[in-house]
């Protein structure tokens, strides 16, 4: 735990990852509810926990996107290969047997 020049307490790179852990799979506004709660119990400096908050929910937006583009590449590789399927020669025996 570190202090500031103003002292207050800054959120330290070790409860930053225990705090993270504990609100990983929360919505949101949950996950900020438990944050205030835990700074609530010390005197935190309001600025770095709002920057901490920025940062979680940065991470959030990451991922969803990160799920949305590799949604959108697997139907792109699906269709992809569908097309490249479609336009396979047939093989001669097989053509000789439309015949």
């Amino acid at each position: 735990m570190e202090q500031q020049s103003n002292g207050k307490k800054v959120l330290d790179s070790f409860e930053k990852a225990k705090l993270g852990l504990k609100v990983f799979n929360m919505p949101f506004a949950e996950a900020e509810e438990v944050i205030d709660a835990y700074v609530s119990q010390d005197d935190y400096d309001p600025d770095c926990v709002e920057l901490f908050k920025e940062q979680l929910d940065t991470q959030r937006h990451i991922q969803e996107k990160s799920v949305e583009l590799l949604s959108t590449g697997s139907q792109i590789l699906r269709l992809v290969v569908g097309a490249f399927i479609k336009n396979i020669p047939q093989s001669s025996s097989a053509q000789r047997s439309k015949s």
